[in-house]
């Protein structure tokens, strides 16, 4: 009975708020799949539904007849009623939204609502997904549904594709009563509040059907499902016309002006002169010390010259974001030109120097793959990784823009000449070294229970700030414990190594696989890139935490504890839980908590993407404990 409560509990904080659907944050242009690029089916047997779609009336399609022809609908007549326009001839308002049915099935994997579209004149695939159908197709997904043309090529005019709009029927993971799920395209100036009020639906049932937080931001071309109990209709009072499609963010909603007495004026008028010098002043006084603060560093910066002359070499300074520099010197191993433009001040290296840190990078020093512990600048260990010339620049962009507890922090680089002799970053030391390591060392008795409850929270939240706080966000793809590391007082920090994505993704990701991170089906099978991937790895991680055991293989823990599918009785769960527990606890632990802790890690290793927690989630189960 304790289990089943327990099961409960955790569905309470990680599967109350789920639906079937995800809401995919990136745009119709972009390369990456992630869950709610497709909705996915999952019904047996496989059903259909008649639901709907919104789409604007734009240059191309101005009345009811046009945007019938576009989607294969024979009888625009059936489009006037539900759009409340009088005759299928009438010119539209470019941006007016139009309610369109489709037949949806669940084809495979996933829904879609197939229409043919004739290519009028040599295009792309981004121009037929994001421009003639506004999104509600990305375009690695109508380049899927017709790959006998290249995604660079042009598609010739008279071209047939087969277009698989975005489309999903209700199941039994929605509330009873549920109709429709009608498909909507986000467009500037949206946001689920206004889509709530179009459809007069409690903005909370957006939230749930997408697996959204509260108050979610969101953005344009994209797309959001929207529950219906009865035929879609839209309440255009009280809403200003859309405007037509663009990209971009959305912007914080406008306030409008209201005419005030001439006093009012006077004293706004004064107040923002006021304002005006106030803000003047900060900021000649910021930059008064931002230019004192550089130049402190600067004295502290401690400069390191190539290793045979024994000085910097100067060379030009382009900007970090321009193609690699020419280098004028074969000798130096450290580029300024590579540090223009970064935000902070970073050590320069050569190559002697990390060689003899390193005990010229033997075996005693490595930690794991391409990354040392050595000594530098007064005995202070640090973290040496060696990586791939031109991915320097990468790695330290990304740590541009990352500033958090629970990330090891980059201190300095030697930068390399070519592939051949790589390139150097050297990072703090968190000094009780890998969570591996800490685990696999029985000599070790201080990491207790609430020790690793507590270093299990550091990492989601670590996480949940790469995942969430970074611009654009980052999927750190390696995910493991030999990438943990531990402070002195046993708090942890995640090593980023990682550098970008291909060009076009708008989510970044990590080497995958360089220190032996255990990597989710989905991105085996299908490449996905989601932060789903990472939790995927945190749930092994935390199965370690647990057990104390090392994942060789990436499916032995998982293995373990097939007890917590439920068929084993109360009393036998908790006697196969006490055996994969870590002996060196020595039973000193809450056993309904450390249940909790290993459900909650099942539900991270989940095979189906979809049914993971997010990290939202798992920190809501974790501050709980710690």
């Amino acid at each position: 009975m304790i289990f089943q409560w327990l099961l409960v509990l955790i569905w309470i904080f990680i599967g109350s708020s789920y639906g079937q659907q995800f809401y995919d944050p990136t745009s119709c242009f972009s390369s990456i799949t992630s869950p709610g690029t497709r909705y996915t089916c999952s019904s047996s047997p496989k059903n259909s539904c008649q639901t709907f779609l919104v789409y604007r009336a734009n240059q191309d399609y101005t009345t009811i007849s046009a945007v019938s022809y576009l989607f294969g609908i024979l009888d625009p007549d059936e489009l006037l009623n539900m759009n409340n326009v009088t005759s299928s001839s009438q010119i539209l308002e470019i941006g007016r939204e139009v309610i369109v049915p489709i037949q949806c099935s669940c084809l495979g994997e996933f829904f879609q609502a197939n229409v043919s579209y004739i290519a009028p004149t040599n295009t792309k695939f981004d121009d037929v997904a994001c421009g003639v159908f506004e999104g509600l197709v990305k375009s690695v997904t109508l380049y899927e549904q017709n790959k006998k043309i290249k995604f660079s090529d042009e598609i010739k005019g008279g071209t047939e594709l087969l277009v698989p709009l975005k489309c999903a029927c209700p199941d039994k993971f929605f509330g009873p009563g549920l109709k429709y799920l009608v498909t909507y395209p986000f467009i500037t100036g949206d946001d689920t509040g206004k889509v709530s009020e179009k459809f007069s639906i409690p903005v909370e049932d957006i939230w749930g059907a997408n697996n959204l937080s509260f108050d979610p931001p969101v953005f344009s071309n994209t797309t959001i499902l929207v529950p219906l109990r009865g035929e879609p209709s839209i309440n255009f009072s009280n809403i200003h016309d859309s405007e037509p499609p663009s990209p971009g963010f959305l912007p914080t909603q406008l306030v409008e002006k209201s005419s005030k007495n001439p006093k009012i004026k006077k004293l706004y008028i004064a107040g923002s002169v006021i304002g005006f010098f106030l803000v003047a002043a900060t900021l000649v006084a910021c930059g008064l010390y931002v230019r004192a603060l550089k130049k402190f560093k600067a004295e502290r910066t401690i400069h390191k010259g190539s290793f045979n002359s024994g000085s910097l070499t100067p060379r030009s300074s382009p900007p970090i974001s321009g193609p690699t520099p020419a280098r004028s010197s074969t000798n130096s191993c450290f580029s300024p030109d590579l540090l223009a433009g970064i935000k902070y001040t970073l050590g320069e290296y050569n190559i002697d120097e990390l060689t003899n840190a390193t005990g010229n990078f033997s075996e005693e020093t490595k930690i794991s793959d391409n990354v040392y512990k050595g000594c530098v600048d007064n005995n202070a260990e640090v973290l040496i990784k060696r990586i791939r010339f031109e991915d320097t620049r990468q790695v330290i962009d990304v740590h541009s823009r990352i500033n958090h507890v629970n990330i090891v922090k980059l201190q300095g680089v030697c930068y390399g000449e070519d592939d051949i002799t790589g390139s150097y970053l050297v990072f703090e030391y968190p000094s009780n070294g890998t969570l591996r390591d800490c685990l696999s060392n029985s000599s070790i008795s201080s990491l207790k229970w609430h020790k690793r409850t507590q270093i299990a929270f550091d990492i989601a939240t670590g996480l949940h700030y790469l995942h969430f706080c970074t611009i654009p966000p980052y999927t750190h793809m390696n995910i493991n414990s030999k990438n943990v590391f531990l402070t002195p007082n046993w708090r942890a920090k995640l090593a980023v190594f990682g550098a970008k994505a291909s060009i076009g993704a708008t989510r970044e990701v990590g080497s995958i696989g360089s220190l032996g991170g255990w990597i989710a089906p989905e991105h085996l099978v299908h490449g996905s890139v989601s932060e789903k991937v990472d939790i995927f790895a945190f749930g092994v991680v935390l199965l370690e935490l647990i057990s104390g055991k090392e994942d060789v293989d990436g499916n032995f823990l998982r293995d373990s504890i097939t007890f917590l599918g439920g068929g084993a009785n109360e009393g036998g769960c908790f006697e196969q839980l006490k055996n994969f527990i870590d002996p060196c606890l020595m039973e000193d632990y809450p056993l309904a908590e450390a249940l909790c802790l290993a459900v909650l890690a099942k539900a991270c290793i989940e095979d189906d993407p979809l049914h993971r927690p997010s990290t939202d989630d798992i920190i809501k189960v974790l501050a709980r404990m710690v």
